[in-house]
C-alpha cells in the first residue's frame, strides 16, 4: 500500500472504536499520524492508538468531551503542541438519545447538537490557523440517512446531522479558497457497538437488511474507506458534499 498520507497530521474525535476507529487506522496504513480523541474509554483509546504504533505512525490519545467548548479549546492545544499543525480533521464524535422528539428533555437535545454538530463548528475555527500554517487539507464529518428521513426515535440525532450537514456546505464555500476541502460521509446502519443500544435493534438490522440492495449492513470499515479518499489529492474536486454511503437502501 502506498503511503499517500506519510507526514500528513490527523485528529480524529471519537476515535478509539467503531467507525473512528476504522478510520484511524486506514489513515495510519497511508502514513498519517493520529491523535485520536476519546470520551470516557481510556483503555480502548490506547488499544487503537497501539495498533497504530504497529503501523509505524506516531499515534497519541487526548481525552475530552467535545461537547464542551473549553474541552474543546484544550484539544486543539494539544494538537498543536504535539503535532504543530494538522491537516485533516475527521469529526466522528456522536452522541444522543433515544427516543421521540416529542419526548426529549431539553438538555437532550443540547447533548446533540453540541457534539454533532457544535463541535465541527468550533473545532474548524480553533484549528483554522494550523490548517493554513501547514497550506490546507481537509475536514471529513459523519453522518446519516436520518438527517433528511424518519427514523423512529431517532429524532434527537437526526436533526442535528442536518444541521452538521448544512454547516458542512457552508465551510466548503468559505474554506476552499484556503485549500480546505470539506465534506461528509452519510452511512446507512453500520454495525457497531453504539448502534447496538438503539431500540429493537436487532429487528430494526433485519428491516434494513431486507430493504439494502447490497444485501448486507455496512461495516466501520466501508465508510473509513471513503473518508479516507476524502482525505487524498484525488478527491479534491469533491467541495462540500454528503457522500451516501449504504448499500442502495435510501434508493428503495
Amino acid at each position: 500500500m502506498t503511503k499517500e498520507l506519510k507526514g500528513k497530521k490527523a485528529l480524529i474525535t471519537g476515535g478509539s472504536r467503531g467507525i473512528g476507529k476504522a478510520i484511524a487506522l486506514k489513515l495510519g496504513r497511508l502514513g498519517a499520524d493520529v491523535i485520536i480523541n476519546y470520551a470516557r474509554n481510556e483503555d480502548a483509546a490506547n488499544r487503537t492508538a497501539s495498533d497504530l504504533r504497529e503501523l509505524g505512525v506516531r499515534a497519541e490519545i487526548f481525552q475530552a468531551n467535545v461537547g464542551d467548548p473549553k474541552a474543546l479549546d484544550d484539544l486543539a492545544a494539544f494538537t498543536e503542541s504535539t503535532f504543530h499543525g494538522v491537516d485533516i480533521l475527521i469529526h466522528n464524535a456522536a452522541l444522543g438519545a433515544f427516543k421521540p422528539v416529542h419526548k426529549l428533555r431539553l438538555n437532550q437535545w443540547d447533548l446533540s447538537l453540541d457534539v454533532n454538530a457544535k463541535a465541527l463548528y468550533l473545532l474548524s475555527q480553533k484549528l483554522l490557523p494550523s490548517f493554513e500554517k501547514r497550506g490546507g487539507g481537509a475536514i471529513v464529518t459523519l453522518s446519516s440517512l436520518g438527517a433528511h428521513r424518519f427514523i423512529p426515535n431517532y429524532g434527537a440525532i437526526g436533526i442535528s446531522k442536518s444541521a452538521l450537514e448544512t454547516l458542512v456546505r457552508y465551510l466548503a464555500v468559505e474554506l476552499a479558497p484556503k485549500n480546505i476541502a470539506v465534506n461528509c460521509v452519510s452511512g446507512g446502519l453500520i454495525e457497531t457497538d453504539a448502534m447496538k443500544l438503539f431500540p429493537d435493534y436487532e429487528k430494526f438490522k433485519d428491516e434494513v437488511v431486507k430493504r439494502t440492495p447490497a444485501g448486507r449492513i455496512g461495516t466501520p470499515e466501508d465508510l473509513a474507506e471513503i473518508v479516507a479518499f476524502l482525505t487524498l489529492p484525488q478527491s479534491k474536486w469533491i467541495c462540500g458534499q454528503t457522500l451516501i454511503a449504504d448499500g442502495g437502501l435510501s434508493l428503495i
